[in-house]
């Protein structure tokens, strides 16, 4: 791959040989499980480890983003904006660094993978704007003397759960909306991306740490064998972001049904391009070819089906 060298990138990330795979904050916790090595997809050779959450690590960090949430939600909008603009900061001056991570580690093209940063970058900076955006309704009442209106509350610590093939844009989705409406985020990342979720966290951190703050973008990685009944089943979560294949969402769907716990699922399809008979055939050619294979194939919007009308098949 081209642009940065491994140990360079690894340096400015602040990934090490072996990291922790929890997070509470800027504070350094260190996870107790078995340590997750990363390979790269290009080579096949390590990359650095991940030490892996146990039971007991997991309650460490759900304890953490309950506590955080208790203060944070009394935090003025505006003021949450702030954090996430920072954060936002951050990301554009390791953009390239955290592109080639995403690279290195989940295997899409450089481009693709500063792509994804850039898509980190934006959601932070419409957060940001919206974070002073979120009022709500005044209606009239029929009663005497009497108002009605809409005042949004934050839910509680939320659950964003992510694939590989979107390593970090996906939690940037949920973590910058989130923080800003007051709500603590628990990321479990794929395991097979782990790195790419504890440099991102690292980069959270710093702006955690210039304003005292803990408990508030929260990383645990580790087996679902080992927590999954717990994280699905935990009631000081309040609503939970799953990104995966539709048979999992599918079982996820299931745990957390009895709770009628809110949710967010973004699982994998089953797409098609219509190709009518007045189409330009070039221009599909190309469409197709990308749709099909760009990002190595490795898209919730994928192309898999291909409806092509008998004049031009």
């Amino acid at each position: 791959m081209s642009g940065p060298s491994k140990a360079d990138i690894l340096k400015a990330l602040d990934i090490r040989e072996v990291n922790s795979g929890i997070s509470i904050g800027p504070e350094p916790v260190e996870a107790s499980g078995e340590e997750l090595v990363s390979y790269s997809p290009i080579d096949g050779e390590p990359i650095a480890a991940v030490r892996k959450a146990t039971a007991e690590d997991y309650e460490q960090v759900v304890d953490a983003a309950a506590t955080a949430f208790k203060t944070w939600r009394t935090t003025p909008a505006p003021a949450r904006g702030e954090i996430i603009r920072e954060i936002g900061e951050e990301l554009r001056k390791h953009k390239n660094e955290l592109g080639a991570l995403v690279t290195l580690e989940m295997g899409k093209i450089h481009p693709e993978g500063n792509g994804e940063v850039q898509e980190m970058i934006d959601i932070c900076d419409f957060a940001t704007g919206q974070s002073r955006q979120l009022w709500g309704k005044t209606i009239a009442s029929e009663r005497p003397n009497h108002r009605l209106y809409e005042q949004w509350h934050p839910l509680g610590p939320i659950a964003v759960v992510t694939a590989f093939n979107f390593p970090v844009a996906v939690w940037s989705w949920n973590a910058a909306l989130a923080g800003i409406c007051g709500d603590p985020v628990i990321w479990k990342p794929s395991p097979k991306t782990p790195l790419t979720a504890r440099a991102v966290t690292n980069l959270a951190n710093k702006v955690l740490a210039r304003h005292n703050l803990q408990g508030l973008f929260n990383l645990l990685v580790g087996d679902v064998e080992t927590f999954g009944d717990k994280l699905f089943s935990d009631e000081r979560i309040a609503m939970y972001s799953f990104t995966g294949s539709t048979r999992v969402g599918k079982q996820v769907a299931q745990k957390l049904a009895p709770r009628f716990v809110r949710t967010i699922f973004e699982c994998g399809g089953n797409n098609a391009i219509i190709v009518d008979k007045d189409v330009d055939l070039e221009l599909v050619a190309r469409a197709v070819t990308f749709a099909a294979v760009g990002t190595a194939g490795q898209r919730c919007t994928t192309l898999r089906r291909l409806i092509i009308h008998k004049d031009v098949k």
